[in-house]
């Protein structure tokens, strides 16, 4: 009962037939994928090829560096002021109203007032300068300058006729600058003291057309501040 295996039994033959078949079949597969492949083949081969240039604009260059800028001149003064310090002189007659604010006069800086140094001098001098101090623009009282001012010539005051008529005498106290160029500043005319307002105008009007000697600091023209009276008397 044992004498033959399952696998060992021999297999059937094929029939003609079936080989035929069998050749058909796996010839029209391979005839079909040979086909197939072509048609894509001529799809890709067909495609057509784009060719067109495309120009690009080239990047704008770098902005140039921006010059050098010129290094500024250094100007030493030849013969520099002095180091040292500016003194401030208290005024005798101290003022009740608020002065007018000047803006052409120099701002005030405190390094020009530490007392070190030679007396004088500036905070920006140098040690051993014997140079003249700038002092353009700066107002004076009389006990910080050299040589103060001097009157040249001043026209005796118009007396007003009515004061004169009744034989009334008087005097008006005016305060005001003079320039470098010996003139009184009209715009820092200030009556500190008049006995009649009338005779205001008639001294402001004769200081105004008077001519001065200017003030000098260290030789060199500054501007004074001057208090001057100024007297009416009858039969002048």
């Amino acid at each position: 009962m044992f004498e033959n295996l399952i696998e060992s039994q021999a297999k059937g033959q094929r029939t003609i037939g079936q080989s035929v078949l069998s050749l058909i079949v796996h010839g029209g597969l391979i005839a079909g994928a040979v086909y197939a492949t072509q048609g894509v083949a001529e799809t890709i081969r067909d495609r057509p090829i784009d060719t067109t240039m495309v120009f690009l604009k080239p990047p704008p260059p770098p902005p140039p560096p921006p010059p050098d800028m010129p290094k500024p001149e250094v100007v030493i003064a030849a013969n520099p002021p002095p180091k040292g310090f500016q003194t401030v002189v208290a005024p005798i007659d101290i003022p009740k109203d608020i002065p007018p604010i000047d803006l052409n006069e120099k701002p005030f800086d405190p390094k020009d007032f530490t007392g070190k140094g030679v007396e004088g001098g500036k905070s920006t001098g140098i040690v051993g300068g014997t140079g003249p101090v700038e002092v353009k623009g700066e107002v004076f009282l009389e006990a910080q300058i050299d040589d103060p001012v001097q009157p040249i010539s001043i026209p005796t005051p118009r007396y007003p006729p009515v004061l004169q008529s009744a034989g009334i005498a008087g005097s008006v106290d005016l305060q005001y600058i003079v320039d470098t160029t010996g003139h009184a500043e009209a715009a820092s005319f200030k009556v500190i003291k008049a006995t009649h307002p009338a005779f205001t105008e008639p001294a402001k009007e004769a200081i105004g057309k008077g001519v001065f000697k200017p003030a000098k600091l260290k030789g060199q023209p500054v501007r004074q501040l001057v208090q001057q009276r100024i007297s009416f008397r009858v039969g002048q």
